[in-house]
């Protein structure tokens, strides 16, 4: 069976889905299958999820944290997904880097956590870029938006070797 990642984001504007895409170009750059579920848009598929081997989910900021409708994902609606002992990564839209886009990728990588799933760093070890909780788009910072989009690719690509290394 091939390498599958699942994207779990919430999206209104189409910023943070448009950055799932992104991350998952570099997902199929490294050789893998993926699919984005934008939960804005239905129900992320529990079969799909259930046979990949990460979950990277996505979120925009609002009030320093990440979207009530991503925190109800996994606290209330994964409840019958075992994602114990898969690899986890997160990844935030804001508007400005003081934003808590930081703040909300660690509420996502600590509710992994209590998952009991393995979470992933794109920390300095890998060099530039360095992309230690997860990759951040700011719309409201000059070019940010647009020239962030290498690092989301690199962030799939990297986590997708990972889950490899880890999995196959």
């Amino acid at each position: 069976m091939d390498m599958r990642i699942s994207l779990v984001c919430w999206s209104l504007t189409g910023h943070t889905a448009e950055m799932a895409g992104e991350i998952g170009k570099g997902i199929e750059e490294a050789g893998a299958e993926y699919r984005i579920f934008n939960l804005r848009e239905g129900e992320a598929d529990a079969e799909y999820v259930s046979s990949s081997s990460g979950l990277i989910i996505g979120t925009p900021v609002y009030l320093a944290s990440g979207v009530w409708q991503i925190h109800k994902w996994l606290g209330e609606d994964s409840a019958g997904i075992n994602l114990s002992g898969k690899l986890g990564g997160a990844f935030a839209t804001a508007h400005f880097a003081q934003g808590g886009a930081d703040t909300a990728i660690m509420d996502i990588l600590g509710m992994m956590l209590v998952k009991g799933m393995l979470v992933y760093s794109g920390g300095g070890s890998y060099g530039l870029p360095f992309i230690h909780h997860g990759p951040v788009a700011l719309d409201k910072v000059g070019d940010h938006y647009d020239e962030s989009r290498s690092a989301f690719r690199i962030f799939g690509s990297r986590f997708a070797g990972k889950a490899r290394e880890l999995f196959s």
